[in-house]
């Protein structure tokens, strides 16, 4: 007798206009027990209906689809179907796309040239309630490489410490507290705490608001 479809089985919509990369994609995530590909779409307006119809976990898109483009379906999703987790597969490494998926209420950007090795770790951290950025993008958004120094303060904006300031950086990168912690040769407890205060300073309460202030200072550099 097959086994079923466990409650810890994460539901996934597919959608792309390629059948050939439509079928790639399927292919990479069912061979994995823990998640199932509930459907599949090759336009933006039938990714919508879809999943507003299944209420998946996750919606993996391409950003660009006939009908309606990825981030518009994006934040209609996010609209519609708040707990539904959008993921871009996208060929874009323009980092002017990820800020529009972010600003969507996008959680995920993975890189097609990546997704062999990244698409499976994405839905992961998604699923977790975190936010993944691909290497090459957030490599190609962070500039040239980590400032060293805490940023000059701007008027009318909060005062944020160095390790404030290091602690949100690698939060933005995609490091647990844990890692950081190791990083930073402190407990994680401690980064913790100052996670906490420097997201109090800034009225911030979710990680994606983290990513689109780090976007905005110029801090998403590889790590």
């Amino acid at each position: 007798m097959e086994p079923s479809v466990t409650a810890a089985t994460l539901r996934i919509v597919l959608a792309d206009d390629h059948p050939v990369v439509l079928a790639g994609i399927k292919a990479l995530l069912t061979a994995d027990p823990g998640l199932e590909v509930v459907g599949e779409a090759r336009n933006g307006r039938a990714a919508l209906k879809m999943v507003v119809q299944l209420a998946p976990d996750i919606a993996v898109l391409d950003l660009s689809m006939p009908g309606l483009n990825g981030i518009d379906v994006a934040r209609q999703i996010h609209e519609a179907c708040p707990r539904c987790k959008v993921l871009a597969l996208t060929v874009h490494e323009d980092g002017a796309y990820l800020r529009q998926l972010l600003e969507a209420g996008g959680v995920g950007y993975v890189l097609k040239r990546s997704a062999g090795e990244e698409l499976l770790r994405a839905i992961a951290v998604v699923a977790a309630g975190g936010v993944y950025l691909d290497p090459v993008i957030r490599a190609r958004a962070g500039g040239q490489g980590p400032q060293k120094q805490a940023d000059p303060a701007v008027p009318g904006e909060p005062d944020l410490s160095e390790r404030e300031i290091r602690v949100l950086r690698l939060t933005a990168a995609g490091y647990s507290n844990k890692t950081i912690a190791d990083k930073l040769q402190i407990a994680v407890k401690t980064v913790e705490t100052y996670k906490a205060r420097a997201m109090g300073k800034l009225g911030f309460h979710t990680r994606v608001e983290v990513v689109r202030y780090a976007l905005g200072k110029n801090w998403l550099a590889e790590e």
